[in-house]
């Protein structure tokens, strides 16, 4: 009887610590963080090691040459008054777990007002709820899963918001590429069946296609032998094929498709974007390939990127990548927030980022719609021998 008791008093306990935890989150959800120093706090939790740190090594180039140059200019205006932007940065290393830490270290031991990254989907999704538990805005880069920005039930996450466009967005823009401007009228797709990104665009792509898909296979992450599966596309008939996946695998696909012989268009996703895949094709075997992306210098959004790419290629030597440009995006789509609503109070800040409109990034001119998804550009390019001949704006 006494061992009972004993038990039951643990159990009121840890009801009772239970329910002040739960008020603790309601109070911190319920004001949000305002940090009161004479600097404006923003957290960065990105892919800097592991198996996507070649995207979030780019993306932080991007948000650490934002911060240089506005705090350069003097910092963010405030209430008459200008504040300077500390970034704290955590390496999530590519692991759900870190980044979910990192998360909850930024938003509920930092203090931040917002968060930038990670870059990729699923990482981003990892790290969502702790960054909501205490109603900080968080900004994904480069994360275009359909799902990051809404809940379950399809309401949109209040804290969730992206730089980048969606998948079904870039999904429905290479089908109407594909069939408008390379006139396929017939396609073949070769998919990732373990990626939620591949099978988001398959989704979309055969949504929006007007001509006939000719054939759909599948590989999944890490394969490295595709000639089995690219032996039996070419019995098939078509004049583009289709890859949604990440530059590992498509760079070895492109390479076994050309010495295969298909001589087909090769349309890609934004996930083709690193130099990785040009390692792994062959430059000569990457001709007559398209992907989408956020930003070209061929092909300039709006009277913003011409000088910075300008400038980042006297301080750096080289040009911006896409990444690069999301994470510099990012950076000041927050500060726009942040000006527009007169505040770094993490609620007030993501009150003015769900209102953004006709804010000129150097990756579109964009305005936030209700899910919290930018409205611009996609731009398609086009490369012949490993080389870039063109660029164009696709809306």
């Amino acid at each position: 009887m006494k061992k009972e008791k004993q038990i039951l008093s643990l159990l009121c306990l840890a009801s009772l610590l239970t329910l002040f935890l739960t008020g603790c989150a309601s109070k911190a959800k319920a004001t949000g963080n305002e940090p009161k120093g004479s600097e404006v706090l923003i957290g960065v939790n990105i892919e800097l090691s592991g198996t996507a740190a070649s995207y979030g090594q780019a993306t932080l180039k991007g948000i650490n040459y934002a911060v240089e140059k506005i705090n350069e200019s003097g910092g963010v205006k405030l209430n008459g008054d200008k504040k300077k932007i500390k970034l704290i940065t955590k390496d999530d290393t590519s692991n759900n777990y870190q980044t979910a830490m990192a998360a909850s270290n930024l938003a509920s031991s930092a203090k931040v007002s917002a968060i930038v990254g990670p870059c990729v989907s699923a990482s981003f999704a990892a790290a969502l709820p702790k960054a909501t538990e205490a109603a900080v805005p968080t900004v994904a880069p480069a994360g275009t899963a359909d799902t990051l920005t809404l809940k379950k039930d399809g309401s949109v996450q209040p804290d969730a918001y992206r730089a980048c466009y969606t998948d079904s967005y870039q999904g429905v823009i290479l089908a109407h590429y594909a069939y408008q401007n390379l006139k396929a009228d017939t396609v073949a797709i070769l998919g990732d069946k373990t990626s939620d990104y591949s099978a988001g665009l398959i989704k979309a792509f055969k949504g929006a296609y007007k001509g006939k898909i000719v054939d759909t296979q599948y590989y999944q992450a890490g394969d490295k032998d595709f000639n089995a599966t690219i032996t039996k596309l070419k019995s098939e008939n078509f004049k583009a094929l289709f890859v949604p996946g990440y530059y590992n695998e498509a760079g070895l696909i492109i390479k076994q498709a050309r010495q295969a012989g298909i001589k087909a268009a090769i349309l890609g996703p934004d996930g083709f974007s690193d130099d990785t895949l040009f390692k792994l094709a062959g430059k000569e075997n990457v001709t007559d390939v398209y992907y989408t992306n956020h930003f070209d210098a061929m092909a300039p959004a709006n009277d913003r990127v011409k000088p910075f790419i300008n400038s980042y290629k006297k301080k750096f030597g080289e040009e911006p990548s896409g990444f690069t440009a999301l994470g510099y995006d990012a950076v000041y789509m927050i500060k726009a927030a942040m000006e527009k609503e007169q505040s770094v109070n993490s609620i007030k800040v993501a009150k003015g980022l769900a209102s953004l409109t006709n804010f000129e990034g150097v990756t579109g001119t964009m305005t936030m719609d209700k899910n919290h998804n930018p409205k611009k550009d996609v731009i398609v390019v086009k490369f012949n021998h490993g080389v870039k001949v063109s660029a164009a704006a696709v809306r």
